[in-house]
């Protein structure tokens, strides 16, 4: 593991610069508010959720109630013997909805 990164300044600029950079990746681990700030600023390549067979109350919600809508394509899917549910999704812009037709 590397050395820790601190980015000051133009945030999302600094982002874009170390995700050009070759032979990384930069994960967020934990923070919604943070994904959610990644996601509006189209930042994200990929989304590995993980969903564990528990329940544990009322939570924050990962996606916010507001804003817009996004697609997302399924790349990956998988469970785990204790039942842990994998699932790995790429941003695929804007969704296209069905329209209702009058018969």
């Amino acid at each position: 593991m590397g050395e820790p990164t601190v980015l000051s300044g133009d945030v999302a600029a600094a982002i874009r610069e170390l995700k050009a950079k070759a032979g990384g990746e930069l994960q967020v681990h934990g923070s919604g508010v943070l994904v959610r700030w990644l996601l509006d600023d189209e930042l994200v390549d990929e989304i590995t959720l993980l969903t564990y067979p528990l329940v544990l109350g009322q939570g924050t919600r990962l996606f916010p109630d507001t804003g817009p809508d996004m697609a997302l394509d399924r790349v990956d899917s998988r469970s785990t013997p204790s039942g842990v549910i994998i699932q790995v999704y790429r941003p695929a812009g804007r969704p296209q909805y069905a329209t209702a037709t009058a018969d």
